[in-house]
């Protein structure tokens, strides 16, 4: 018998479904951040409490508090199938990507090319971009603009021997549809080009095999993925060495300090070990074993399954209104459960118009800028976007589905 999601136990997993603030309220906008996991929360909480002081000193406090900030990196690193070094946290991952911009800046020469998408949230578009004062060219791989879709015959015509970089997302934050992470990292390698990949929108609906899929770069947000305000970034030893060290000359000699110049948040490296308790915690509830790769990959496709099964009534409704534009594939496995409708009229309208029927949703452009111009879409609507993660039920997707008939 095929094992299918507890949802009780999960949703037991995340104060927020207690709170009694919240309930009655169903949380669809997860793309913008996600409630924090448990062992998050009293990971941070210890921390305050107990190792407050600077890590990695001699004295028990110190010495606790940096352990704990290494375990965090070296469990997260084997879920990502990647070396624990090859992993390193930041602020935030649009901080993330100006830092790792600026290394490219520095390594690359004028008439060297990178190729950059109209489909990514602005984190992973804009700083690469501005590459172009350094004589740096840009080549823009477009969507259809019709569906949002990435085809994946645009990249071949854009390659060539002068591109260096590749940059995409694993899915966008409006057009939801999964990218094929292997099969472009493949082809972007074959003709001598690194690849970076914006995982954000993705990472919440289950880590992803970053040393399967083979990309250089995989960088995604905690505070979407059930744990704190962090960027998470992973840079293969290989590109890592070679681009320029951008933290102090001093820690040029250890790979996860050369892209993170600013002082690491003790606290809140530490509190992201909670998010690989949580995935363990799954992984023993629902009986799978192996090593965290293998337990995290089956909890990723636990994930997936269950929101592929909620997603589909909200995608054929949408798709079935002729009033409203559903961007993206209106099949649910060839997309995350983030969902972005064109309105009439302006989208944060009825977003306020939802949550007085307890549905947390939102309206605007999601930083998503580009792939809104470029599919059409009036920017001063906006889109209306509904998203959600594993931990949603069907009740509250039922409640979505009444909710958007009377207001729709």
């Amino acid at each position: 018998m095929a094992v299918t999601l507890d949802i009780d136990a999960v949703r037991a997993q995340f104060p927020a479904f207690s709170e009694p603030s919240l309930q009655g309220q169903a949380f669809f906008e997860n793309a913008g951040g996600s409630y924090t996991c448990a062992p998050v929360i009293a990971r941070l909480e210890r921390y305050y409490h107990q190792r407050k002081v600077q890590p990695y000193g001699p004295y028990e406090a110190s010495r606790l508090a940096g352990e704990e900030m290494d375990e965090a990196r070296t469990r997260l690193a084997a879920l990502l199938g990647v070396e624990s070094d090859e992993l390193s946290f930041g602020p935030s991952t649009t901080q993330n990507t100006y830092v790792l911009a600026q290394a490219f800046r520095q390594w690359m020469k004028p008439g060297d090319a990178i190729i950059v998408t109209n489909q990514d949230h602005e984190a992973n578009s804009g700083p690469w971009r501005r590459l172009a004062d350094e004589g740096i060219e840009i080549r823009e791989w477009q969507i259809d603009p019709d569906t949002g879709h990435l085809p994946l015959e645009g990249l071949e015509n854009l390659l060539d021997e002068r591109v260096r970089l590749v940059v995409f997302p694993h899915c966008s934050n409006v057009v939801g549809e999964i990218n094929p992470v292997a099969e472009i990292t493949a082809r972007a390698h074959a003709a001598g080009a690194f690849v970076c990949v914006d995982g954000v929108s993705y990472a919440p609906h289950g880590f992803a095999d970053v040393g399967h899929m083979g990309p250089d770069i995989y960088m995604f947000s905690a505070y979407k993925t059930y744990g704190p305000h962090q960027g998470i970034m992973v840079i293969r030893r290989a590109l890592g060495e070679l681009l320029p060290n951008q933290g102090h000359y001093f820690n040029g000699d250890c790979l996860y300090k050369r892209f993170t110049p600013a002082g690491p948040d003790h606290a809140q490296i530490a509190a992201s070990a909670g998010m690989a308790d949580y995935i363990d915690a799954l992984a023993d509830h629902h009986g799978f074993k192996g090593d965290a790769r293998t337990r995290g990959a089956l909890v990723h496709d636990l994930m997936r399954d269950h929101e592929i099964k909620l997603l589909q009534p909200l995608l054929d409704m949408l798709s079935a209104r002729n009033s409203v534009r559903l961007l993206g594939p209106d099949q649910a496995a060839l997309r995350a459960p983030t969902v972005a409708v064109a309105l009439p009229g302006r989208a944060e309208e009825v977003a306020a118009k939802l949550s007085k029927h307890g549905i947390m949703a939102g309206g605007g452009d999601f930083y998503a800028v580009r792939p809104l111009e470029a599919m059409g879409v009036d920017l001063e609507t906006g889109v209306l976007r509904l998203s959600f993660v594993h931990y949603t039920s069907q009740g509250e997707c039922d409640q979505l589905l009444e909710a958007l008939d009377g207001v729709l």
